[in-house]
């Protein structure tokens, strides 16, 4: 039901001061344009590049990391890593790691924000555990990210680069070159394929001839984290509450093991400025909501921070081609989620799974590698795409039709709700003996 994104000074997407050049031509064969058969690049040290990562180099490969920003920062609020992502990062030996962060909510509890009546309640915890063979997860995205930035140092085939802008790239019969500068001037890194993470601003998107911005999505996101003692106890539950109302909702959960509650409202808006997050007072976010039709519960957890962090909410338009030769797209680079079915972070860890899987299955020929992956991903995520974009007209219904939605999940109950999701939350990566 949501993302968390990078302040503006740290932000992973924003672009490089230097402007990505035109395609090169290729260089002369020799030592310096070959590439090691098994090192691939990837592009961007968030959640799904660092998984790709780790997912590589589990399958056998090398792995160079190339991240712009001088340092990983704990940043963003909380995220739900449903059973699909949980079990991809429990195979890469991260569960030891993420437990004493994680709070496994026992369900998921959908209210009216104005009458606060309970419309439905979705049973999480050990029936998901049970359904699904892997858990349902909260998390802060901080805690997340120094899991896997942990378990990328630990390991011996993967080199992260921090400070390291990618301006250029150019794919030759040996594999492809990556052009990135650092504080200490320009450096070039050769791999077999460029896995490109680098968000929804993606200068690789661009690159390989999908230039078409983001489209605003007329909708900010604003979000705080505040000490589980300043709520109400019933909120204080491994629950997650999502609040539905008139142009606008509300969600929030317990992260960081318990002692701090995620609050998201995300709300009908006209600001759209591009930066990830900007701070901002409750002052500002009250005048947008009918906070006086509200139930009190509701208008109670709204009420408690005073800091809030904003963004726009951007979307684009599914592309069939994520890949160019030995260079593809993964996560929001190639599939951008609105955060209503809280699969962004979910479909880039996949993405990562799948992507790896495809270049151990045939290593020596990365473009052919990188064809299947997308072939393997395009429906999948362009299915959770539009059913998030779907979503976000159901949560923010009025009226008569308001009236239905409520009724109607009522009547089907939390359990079929859950079955309703067995498509998404089963799914498992494809071995490699599998793909074809």
């Amino acid at each position: 039901m949501e993302r968390s994104r990078r302040t503006p000074r740290a932000r992973r997407n924003a672009p490089c001061t230097t402007v990505i050049t035109t395609l090169r031509p290729d260089p002369p064969a020799g030592p310096c344009t070959l590439a090691s058969s098994r090192t691939v690049i990837v592009a961007g040290a968030g959640i799904g590049g660092l998984t790709a990562a780790l997912a590589l180099a589990r399958d056998g490969f090398r792995v160079t990391v190339i991240e712009q920003a001088e340092r990983l920062e704990e940043t963003g609020a909380g995220i739900q890593l449903s059973p699909n992502a949980a079990r991809i990062l429990i195979d890469l030996g991260l569960a030891d790691l993420l437990r004493p962060h994680v709070v496994a909510p026992t369900a998921l509890r959908v209210l009216n924000v104005i009458s606060g009546r309970e419309i439905v309640r979705i049973p999480l915890g050990d029936a998901a555990e049970r359904r699904y063979g892997a858990p349902y997860w909260a998390i802060h995205r901080g805690d997340l990210q120094a899991a896997l930035a942990n378990a990328v140092s630990r390991h011996i085939d993967i080199t992260l680069k921090l400070g390291s802008c990618l301006e250029d790239f150019v794919a030759h019969p040996n594999g492809v070159t990556v052009s990135a500068r650092r504080r200490s001037g320009m450096t070039d890194e050769r791999g077999l394929a460029l896995v490109a993470a680098d968000g929804l601003w993606s200068l690789v998107r661009a690159r390989i001839g999908h230039g078409e911005p983001p489209r605003f999505a007329g909708r900010t996101a604003w979000r705080a984290l505040v000490p589980a003692g300043n709520v109400a106890p019933e909120f204080r539950t491994p629950v997650v509450h999502l609040w539905l109302g008139r142009d606008a909702h509300l969600v929030h959960y317990p992260v960081k093991a318990g002692r701090v509650i995620n609050v998201v409202v995300i709300v009908a808006d006209s600001w759209n400025a591009h930066g990830w997050s900007e701070p901002v007072g409750r002052a500002e976010l009250i005048p947008l909501l009918a906070i006086k039709f509200w139930a009190p519960a509701a208008r109670a957890i709204v009420d408690l921070p005073e800091a809030w962090l904003k963004w726009a909410l951007y979307e684009r338009r599914p592309v069939m081609r994520w890949s160019q030769g030995p260079v593809t797209l993964l996560g929001d680079a190639a599939h951008p989620m609105l955060p209503f079915l809280a699969q962004g972070a979910a479909m880039a860890i996949e993405d990562a799974a799948v992507v790896a899987r495809c270049l151990a299955r045939d290593p020596e020929s990365a473009a052919e590698a990188l064809r299947t992956y997308c072939a393997l991903r395009h429906a999948r995520t362009w299915k959770v795409q539009r059913l998030a974009a779907r979503n976000g007209v159901r949560y923010h219904l009025s009226g008569v039709r308001s009236l239905l939605r409520d009724a109607a999940m009522h009547m089907m109950g939390g359990t079929a709700l859950l079955r309703h999701y067995d498509w998404l939350y089963d799914w498992r990566p494809p071995s490699p003996f599998s793909i074809t």
